[in-house]
């Protein structure tokens, strides 16, 4: 179950032109930014990764803006967990569950939560901030983490769940996100 207190986002991937061509990428890279601005008026640390800049290209400017003082990680395999700094870096937050979205849902996504997941952290995949080149591709992706014990969420409901009540401070400001 997700805490703000015990809580991290990662983000996996969303770079290039690979976001622009995933499948439903507007709606997916929206919700991304939606979960940014949410867990930030939440406290809650962020990881962004990028495979291979170098050659697939920056995160989009649209995430990109939000996540200057947040952790980054450069990375050249499909796990993150396969890096050295990804690792250090959880580690150094002492979280025991990770929100993840990004792409690709059926390689990257896929290898990094099941790596995760192998470490026991409780891992909550975000679908409608998910995606791969094909809707199967997708499906997939989600069906498999799902299988290896990932929590299955939506942006709406892991910003609600890690609020818990009405009464939150930050209730209205995550309300209007969300609409």
């Amino acid at each position: 179950m997700v805490s703000v207190e015990e809580t991290a986002l990662v983000i996996v991937d969303v770079q290039g032109k690979l976001a622009d061509i995933v499948h439903e990428s507007e709606l997916v890279v929206g919700n991304i930014e939606r979960l940014i601005q949410g867990v930030q008026l939440l406290g809650i640390p962020i990881i962004w990764m990028e495979q291979y800049p170098e050659g697939l290209g920056p995160t989009r400017e649209q995430l990109r803006k939000y996540l200057l003082d947040e952790t980054y990680v450069s990375k050249r395999t499909f796990s993150a967990c396969l890096e050295e700094n990804f690792m250090d870096e959880i580690e150094k937050l002492k979280a025991k569950s990770f929100i993840v979205v990004g792409v690709e849902a059926h390689v990257c996504v896929y290898q990094t939560v099941r790596d995760l997941l192998k470490k026991d952290y409780e891992i909550e995949v975000v679908v409608d901030a998910v995606s791969s080149r094909t809707e199967a591709n997708r499906t997939v992706g989600i069906e498999k983490m799902r299988s290896l014990g990932a929590q299955i969420t939506s942006t709406e409901m892991v910003l609600f769940d890690l609020m818990k009540t009405s009464k939150h401070p930050r209730f209205k400001e995550i309300s209007a996100l969300i609409k």
